[in-house]
């Protein structure tokens, strides 16, 4: 035999015997508080600066997760929030590079916001959208900061030999689209591809140590975090963030909401178009179906309304919560999953999309030069979609402006001709990228970035794309990615993730300006640019090509305004303690029933007790002996806050539990803890404690 031959044969069984360094995956997960005020501050989502928060349901965290092949390392955290901003990676970045130097750098860690509407905001700095807030809140701004870096520490300390396994699944009942008549502007042959007008794929990747103990899981699942809806005033992740706790509930046992070792992620991904309130849009006063072009009633947006399939906000939540779990749960129990192995690769690049521009090629052969326009935003943008309905009487599908509302327009930021014609059908209400007074209103530079782990595909996007524009740009990535050398390349989209730049719709859908389209704030191509964008990084990354880091964002932390009043000080009356229960529980209750007791309170911004509790549920378990049962992270408590006078400093908290049917029968209490400003400086720890209470069966 030739020794060429007997040289191959040699270095076969030595790979077979030893593998190479390059193939083992090291696996590392962390969760960590990032709790925002729970009192005082607008919530981020639906734009309405009377949603200011009251206290907390359940509170948000930050999940980590990294992936190192001995060569190099890559990094997704899902968190809580409405949407991530260039700002906080930024920060987070900062903190990491003075305890791990360049390990982690802007091209390889993603950070997503799971897009929760019910969480304090104030902390993109963009002045458009931390507008509603009184502008930046910097108390949510280091809550994310620190809680997302507290996640990666963790997970960086937890490195461990590992594998991933992908999974899909299928959940029902979950999700719809809230503009199927724009999503049917979409070309017939392409619809003709998809059973259904919105994603129903749960798609899992299940993390484990090398002796298959279960690490962790991430899942992304098409659907927006609106089943709590803009009355509601207690911080909460919503039903994906709820399912998390499930997970991890399921796998942590006995051990607190936030702690033990499986860390359980449900992460957003196109989710643009995507609802939950599964019976759809009604007319709220006579139970009609809403105008489908225009989704009013008589006329008007605020009658129409859609509804999630319980019997309230809280139960509309926990059913989607709970299928989301249970589909996730039955895949992690699978034996079944596609190996996940090395190499791990990263790109990431900055881009100015108004200066983008792409080649269309029409059907009947002809070519079309398209490019990016400033950031606006249309008339359809104002009157919000049924999930959370506008102001001032602006309807979905508007594609002509008003004389009255173009004459105030015009005098706060005059649209160009040039800036009409590149928007077109869209009619400008807000021509964000023209305005720089006091600053940037909307980004016009975004983050854009891939992370190959072996052959799946991690895209994080900058903004919400919608079913179909989700669709489009996983067959971009995946075709790219399979004509360079990965053959099944399975891609995933990873929404929100660390700058926010609105709404990305098809150009089909665009023509119809429902609220998507007239959000979709770089004009009618911009899921063509970003088609065109990231099939350049997909191949410059496979091929090995060095690519321009782009134009870095303007650093806007020197020139936010923050009009939120500072915590003055807190009183607790006349000849009383801050903790004092005014109102006592129950002597008695059965499973199923709502104890409450009420507190003399501090102001909950004065500590945001991460990794703590403003409240407990404790059973006595000896004479003098009590075990907590819940914190203000578990679904069954409330912590609900309200001032008595702002001039007088006094408050009060509500302290909720809804009894377990399966709690145990036994003696019960209350408690809550906090801290209070002093007139004279300073802020104080304090703690009340309620009287007991029996738990019947």
């Amino acid at each position: 035999m030739p020794k060429k031959c007997l040289f191959i044969i040699h270095v076969l069984i030595i790979c077979q015997i030893c593998p190479p360094s390059f193939a083992r995956l090291k696996i590392g997960v962390g969760r960590a508080d990032c709790t925002g005020p729970a009192a005082e501050v607008t919530f981020m989502g639906y734009a309405k600066s009377s949603q200011k928060g009251c206290g907390i349901h359940l509170r948000q965290f930050s999940r980590a997760f990294i992936f190192d092949d001995g060569t190099k390392r890559a990094a997704f955290v899902s968190v809580d929030t409405g949407m991530m901003a260039h700002s906080v990676r930024k920060a987070v970045l900062f903190r990491l590079n003075k305890m791990y130097n360049s390990t982690y750098t802007e091209s390889n860690l993603i950070l997503s916001g799971t897009h929760t509407h019910s969480a304090p905001g104030g902390y993109l700095m963009e002045f458009m959208y931390d507008l509603p807030c009184l502008g930046f809140v910097k108390e949510t701004f280091d809550a994310l900061v620190e809680g997302i870096t507290t996640s990666i520490e963790r997970a960086h300390r937890s490195m461990v030999d590992g594998k991933a396994l992908l999974s899909y699944g299928e959940v029902l009942g979950a999700n719809i689209n809230r503009s199927p008549t724009a999503y049917l502007l979409n070309p017939e042959e392409e619809r003709e591809q998809y059973p259904h007008n919105v994603d129903k794929d749960l798609i899992q990747l299940k993390l484990l140590k090398s002796d298959d103990t279960l690490l962790g899981a991430i899942n992304w699942f098409s659907v927006h975090p609106t089943s709590m809806n803009f009355s509601n005033c207690l911080i909460t992740s919503d039903n994906v963030g709820y399912a998390s706790v499930l997970l991890e509930k399921s796998h942590n046992k006995d051990a607190p909401i936030g702690q033990g070792r499986f860390v359980g992620a449900f992460a957003s991904t196109n989710l643009g178009d995507v609802s939950p309130n599964v019976r759809g849009p009604r007319c709220i006063d006579t139970d009609e179906i809403c105008s489908l072009m225009s989704s009013t009633c008589r006329g008007e947006a605020k009658y129409c309304v859609a509804a999630g399939p319980g019997v309230d906000m809280f139960d509309s939540t926990r059913i989607i919560a709970e299928k989301l779990f249970e589909e996730a749960r039955r895949l992690l129990d699978s034996p079944d999953g596609h190996p996940i192995s090395p190499p791990i690769n990263y790109i990431h690049r900055f881009v100015d999309m108004p200066s983008q521009n792409a080649t269309i090629q029409h059907p009947n052969g002809t070519t079309q030069q398209v490019h990016g326009c400033l950031p606006a935003m249309g008339y359809s943008f104002a009157a919000g979609t049924t999930d959370g309905v506008g102001e001032f009487g602006f309807s979905q599908g508007a594609r002509h402006g008003s004389s009255q509302w173009n004459t105030l327009r015009d005098f706060l930021f005059q649209p160009t001709q040039e800036d009409i014609d590149c928007q077109y059908p869209k009619p400008i209400l807000i021509n964000s990228g023209r305005i720089s007074t006091p600053y940037e209103w909307q980004p016009r530079i975004v983050s854009t970035q891939l992370i190959q782990l072996g052959d799946l595909f991690l895209v994080a996007v900058p903004g919400e794309f919608t079913t179909m524009s989700g669709r489009r740009l996983r067959r971009t990535i995946r075709d790219t990615a399979i004509n360079n050398g990965v053959s099944g390349a399975k891609v995933v989209i990873t929404g929100l993730s660390n700058i926010y730049t609105s709404y990305i719709a098809t150009p089909e859908e665009y023509q119809m300006q429902r609220y998507e389209g007239a959000s979709t704030i770089f004009g009618p191509y911009t899921l063509t640019l970003y088609r065109k964008v990231y099939k350049e990084m997909v191949e410059a990354m496979l091929t090995g090509e060095n690519v321009d880091p782009g134009p870095q964002p303007p650093d806007l932390s020197t020139q936010v305004i923050s009009l939120v009043p500072p915590v003055m000080l807190d009183t607790s009356g006349f000849l009383k303690q801050f903790g004092d229960c005014l109102v006592q529980p129950l002597p008695v209750v059965k499973r199923g029933m709502t104890v409450f007791a009420l507190f003399i309170s501090g102001h909950p911004r004065n500590n945001l007790m991460h990794d703590r509790t403003f409240l407990t549920v404790e059973k006595r378990v000896e004479a003098r002996k009590w075990k907590v049962v819940a914190t203000d992270a578990d679904w069954e408590t409330k912590f609900i806050w309200r001032r008595d006078s702002t001039l007088s400093g006094g408050s009060k908290v509500t302290v909720e539990w809804t009894v377990p049917l399966n709690a145990a029968p036994g003696k019960y209490r209350l408690r809550h803890f906090g801290y209070y400003k002093s007139l004279f400086g300073g802020t104080f720890p304090y703690s009340g404690t309620s009287k007991s209470f029996e738990v019947m069966e």
